[in-house]
């Protein structure tokens, strides 16, 4: 392999990529679109659930549960409804979740101690949402009845009856459960996923079609000097696409880095280099721009997007689908980037993710080249 040879295929990519300055404005912009538009869009926080009360017991002991409602973050009073109806209608229209329905006898029986019950209606089309927002509403009730009946102990004997256990709850890595400290490290990989197989998925289609490879096949440039020759002058670009997304994820989001820049880099390089390669395999398997990027979208964004753990933990998907996510680079690095961003995880815990985008990226570039060669022969 000459250096040379390479370094000329390499100058040669580079000068494409300056010279088309609306492809390359938008290489760089991408990934800061996407990170703003998925950071500010993308939320799996529950909060704000607009709420309907419907209150029959009218005391100051429901008006009490009521200002608890509306003093939680999680809850939004839009409406105090005077029967059913009103609610039905607001979840029809999707003006409302939840329907809180607090019965005539509420206040007595719980100030004699009675079992009594609180109407929860949720609107079930959403069932995440809804179990989350009935979560909520059940232990904020649960923790005013509580508070009721203490009160009504007190005022009985003098004293409460404590509970058997209390249960004492500290949040490690993201203390305040926030899901974009969730969400952005993982759409970081997804971006650089998606970028890099795009990048390079055009460039030996875009020879054949333009009909320069017929120039390139008369030079002594063999396969893998072409290859590498590519991929350099797109892993530049790369990590310029990497270091805006780090920066924004950083700077603009507040996401908190707690490991290695280091170990991050290194690995970000690795799985950008696997990237690339993927990029140019599809390349060499097509000599139609529009089939190359069809395909690049079909096997680089579905599978990052869906099957790498970004959002959808894999451990709930069917065996079958675990089994396929396997074969997902994108799963291994958002391992990394998101043990060394929240937790400050460092290379002893995610040496064999690291390992696995390692052979990834040789294994990609290998079959690449060797597929490089059958088209050129």
């Amino acid at each position: 392999m000459s250096f040379r040879r390479t370094r000329a295929i390499a100058r040669k990519e580079f000068l494409h990529i300056l010279r088309d300055v609306r492809s390359l404005l938008a290489a760089i912009a991408q990934p800061v679109l996407m990170l703003l538009l998925f950071g500010y869009a993308l939320s799996l926080d529950v909060d704000r659930i607009p709420t309907i009360v419907y209150d029959l017991d009218r005391t100051p002991v429901s008006d009490s549960l009521i200002k608890d409602f509306r003093g939680s973050r999680y809850f939004e009073i839009v409406e105090e409804a005077r029967d059913y109806r009103p609610i039905e209608k607001a979840m029809d229209s999707r003006k409302a979740l939840l329907g809180v329905v607090i019965p005539k006898d509420y206040s007595r029986n719980l100030a004699s101690g009675k079992d009594t019950q609180v109407q929860l209606l949720l609107d079930g089309s959403d069932s995440n949402t809804a179990s989350i927002a009935m979560g909520y509403a059940e232990g904020l009730i649960q923790a005013y009845a509580q508070r009721q009946r203490d009160r009504a102990q007190i005022e009985r004997t003098g004293a409460t009856v404590g509970l058997p256990v209390e249960p004492r709850v500290r949040v490690w890595y993201n203390t305040d459960l926030v899901s974009r400290d969730y969400i952005v490290p993982g759409l970081i990989a997804v971006i650089l996923m998606i970028i890099a197989a795009l990048l390079t998925s055009l460039t030996i289609a875009r020879e054949w079609e333009n009909g320069t490879m017929e120039q390139l096949l008369s030079t002594p440039v063999r396969p893998v000097e072409m290859a590498l020759g590519k991929l350099s002058a797109y892993f530049v670009l790369g990590i310029v696409d990497m270091l805006i997304a780090l920066a924004v994820g950083v700077g603009v989001f507040h996401v908190p880095m707690k490991g290695s820049w280091t170990l991050l880099f290194a690995s970000s390089c690795v799985f950008l280099f696997g990237a690339l390669s993927w990029g140019i395999f599809i390349s060499a398997m097509n000599r139609s721009q529009l089939n190359a990027y069809q395909f690049s979208t079909l096997t680089s964004f579905l599978p990052a997007f869906l099957l790498s753990g970004f959002i959808y933990s894999i451990g709930n998907m069917p065996y079958i689908i675990q089994f396929v996510a396997l074969f997902v680079p994108a799963r291994y690095f958002i391992n990394i980037i998101k043990g060394v961003f929240l937790k400050g995880t460092g290379l002893e815990l995610l040496w064999f993710d690291f390992l696995l985008l390692v052979i990834y990226g040789l294994g990609v570039f290998y079959f690449a080249t060797k597929k490089l060669r059958q088209k050129v022969a």
